[in-house]
C-alpha cells in the first residue's frame, strides 16, 4: 500500500537559495531517517522563498503508511524556518 504527499512550504527567512538548500537538505534526512519514506523536492527548484515537497511510504496496510506520513508532516511542522501551506495526501 503506498500513501502519497504533496507538500508546499513558504520559507519567510531564506535568504538565498543555498539557505533554502540547507533547511530543505536537514529536513529530507530527518525524515528518510526517522520514518524511512522517500522524499524530493518537486517544484520551485529556483525559488528561495517556496518549495513543493513529495512524499512517499509503503507499508502492508494503508493505516500504518498514513500514519507514517501523518507523522512526516508533524515533523516538517516542527521546523521554524518554513511554514506548511497546502498539503494533498493520497492514496495509491
Amino acid at each position: 500500500m503506498i500513501v502519497y504527499a504533496e507538500v508546499e512550504c513558504i520559507m519567510y527567512e531564506g535568504h538565498s537559495l543555498k539557505a533554502k538548500r540547507s533547511v530543505m537538505k536537514k529536513i529530507f534526512a530527518k525524515l528518510h531517517n526517522n520514518f524511512n519514506v522517500a522524499v524530493t523536492e518537486l517544484d520551485y527548484h529556483d525559488l528561495w522563498q517556496r518549495t513543493k515537497i513529495g512524499i512517499v511510504a509503503i507499508s502492508t496496510d494503508y493505516i500504518h503508511a498514513e500514519k507514517i506520513i501523518n507523522n512526516a508532516l508533524g515533523t516538517i511542522d516542527g521546523y521554524t524556518e518554513l511554514e506548511r501551506t497546502i498539503t494533498n495526501v493520497e492514496r495509491l
